[in-house]
């Protein structure tokens, strides 16, 4: 059984498979709250079978023997990573590699005491118990979700809740909902169905011998069909030496498949589409702009963090390749509409393995750009959180003249106010229009039905087809859109520079315009939201 980490979870379209996606992925962190641990672990969600050995944690052999010392003290069992097959990276890709453990139940006599449940949190802190460290670079695989953390106003009944869209109260009546939940509501920022007048992006002219277009890439559900965003705009199956980066089967993309995951009822997957709404938000704010769609997250919008850091380690061999040997791929912008909490977010006691891949990145001009989460709360969200704020508990890696890492908030439309579901905290950077956006949508039809349809004169004539978005554009909400708003606005500032060449081989210059053009971002859309 191979413990590297997979290019591709394996998706089966049964009723396996559709059943357990209507359960909640991973297991929560249990823990009490009076224990040995020096630091008191918090809420968060994690895969329970295996952990994650990064190869900052320095030697596999003492890793792999201290986890193993720990296991059997639960009669379990961990399994040897395979020799790594693929071939060596060059010495100026000093990228960590990640690797899984997996923890099994060890062969016992039938008349042994019964072995719990495998549990990754409890052989983690058991280990760091028994050697008295940290155990820096080892951690547990966290569930990472797409826009729908916790708290996060758009969960599974959204968004057509049985009195809802067509209520006569609804949107405006005195009983619509107040608080996170109206963001739910469609006609109060939950997706629905929108018509669009306007023009499409225009790109400007081709570039100059030796120039280019900006680059930005994003890590969500990948990108489905729409006449804004033709193949030679998005890149739909980006390729590195060691194969795909992110998910690649066609049979579960869910920019194409509206309804992969829980029971055969018709309902659109609560983040289907919600790759081609970032794409649809970047092509707005930067037409110029071609996009590198990285899928990492299903339907129902769940990402194992180890898939994660493989795509994006995958990518950033590129982006550092490019820039230091004009081999690999230029990417200037990344955007992650994604995030977690951790459980131990204090210096020493969470990965770095991420870290150092945005860091790396940044090193070369790519700018980081992460949305800062729907859970009304001020707890660091990553990998939005992955700076030197002030107070942070934790330090990483900040490299000085860099291309900027930056925490999205969402703003409510009038841009007079912080949306009442976004994360806030001295980690976020900024606030931008993140609450009934507009754009681009997969020409999905789902199963709901017209309120009423009535047939007159050889027409058809029916009221508003809640799940229709066949028109190709819709509204939505969530910090997830205010992300790659910023994200197009920074491409946005380099597109003269890099069309005449005049950028594209300076990573110095780069960084240093998407640095101040954040600046001027933060300057223009905090104005007007203090209270």
């Amino acid at each position: 059984m191979s413990n590297d980490i997979p290019a591709e979870r394996p998706h089966r379209q049964d009723w396996r498979h559709r059943w357990n996606r209507t359960q909640r992925q991973g297991v929560p962190l249990q823990f009490e709250a009076a224990t040995a641990d020096p630091v008191r672990p918090y809420p968060t969600r994690y895969v329970p079978d295996h952990l994650l050995v990064s190869t900052l944690a320095g030697p596999l052999e003492r890793v792999l023997g201290a986890l193993s010392d720990a296991a059997s003290e639960f009669g379990w069992r961990v399994e040897r990573p395979r020799p790594d097959q693929k071939p060596p990276l060059p010495e100026k890709l000093d990228l960590p590699r990640v690797y899984r453990v997996d923890i099994q139940p060890a062969e016992r006599s039938r008349t042994a005491e019964p072995v719990p449940e495998v549990d990754a949190w409890l052989l983690l802190r058991r280990t760091r118990q028994r050697t008295g460290t940290s155990l820096e670079g080892v951690g547990l695989d966290h569930v990472i979700e797409v826009d729908d953390i916790d708290l996060n106003p758009f969960g599974r009944t959204n968004p057509f809740g049985r009195t809802n869209p067509f209520g006569r109260t609804n949107p405006f009546g005195r009983t619509n909902v107040p608080g996170l939940g109206g963001y739910a509501e469609p006609g109060s920022g939950g997706r629905q169905v929108a018509t669009y007048f306007g023009p499409a992006p225009v790109r400007g002219p081709d570039p100059v011998d030796g120039g280019r277009r900006p680059v930005v890439a994003f890590f969500d559900t990948g990108c489905g069909p729409h006449a804004w965003l033709p193949a030679d705009v998005v890149d739909r199956e980006p390729q590195c030496p060691s194969g795909h980066i992110g998910f690649f089967d066609p049979a579960t993309d869910p920019e194409v498949h509206g309804d992969l995951e829980g029971p055969y009822d018709g309902f659109i997957d609560d983040a289907a589409g919600h790759g081609t709404f970032i794409a649809g938000v970047i092509r707005q704010t930067c037409p110029d702009a071609d996009l590198i769609a990285v899928r990492v997250s299903d339907g129902a919008g769940i990402v194992w963090e180890s898939e994660m850091l493989e795509a994006v380690r995958r990518l950033v061999e590129q982006i550092v390749l490019h820039a230091t040997g004009g081999e690999g791929r230029a990417v200037d912008v990344l955007n992650f509409s994604l995030g977690y909490y951790h459980e131990t977010p204090e210096d020493g006691y969470f990965d770095q393995t991420l870290n150092v891949y945005l860091a790396a990145a940044r090193r070369h001009g790519c700018a980081v750009v992460c949305s800062a989460g729907n859970d009304a709360t001020d707890r660091p969200a990553f990998p939005a959180a992955l700076w030197q704020w002030p107070g942070a508990d934790f330090t990483v890696d900040d490299p000085d003249d860099a291309a900027p890492h930056v925490a999205v908030g969402a703003a409510n439309p009038s841009h007079r106010s912080v949306a009442l579901f976004s994360n806030i905290g001295s980690w976020v950077h900024l606030y931008a229009p993140g609450v009934s956006v507009l754009s681009c949508t997969p020409a999905y039809q789902g199963g709901v039905q017209p309120g009423t349809r009535d047939d007159r004169l050889g027409l058809r004539r029916e009221s508003l087809d809640p799940d229709d978005l066949r028109g190709g554009f819709a509204l939505w909400s969530g910090t997830s859109f205010a992300a790659p708003y910023v994200a197009g606005l920074l491409a946005r500032s380099l597109v003269a520079g890099l069309a005449d060449g005049g950028l594209a081989g300076d990573i110095a210059a780069r960084s240093g315009v998407l640095t101040g053009t954040l600046a001027e971002q933060q300057d223009t859309l905090t104005a007007t939201l203090r209270a």
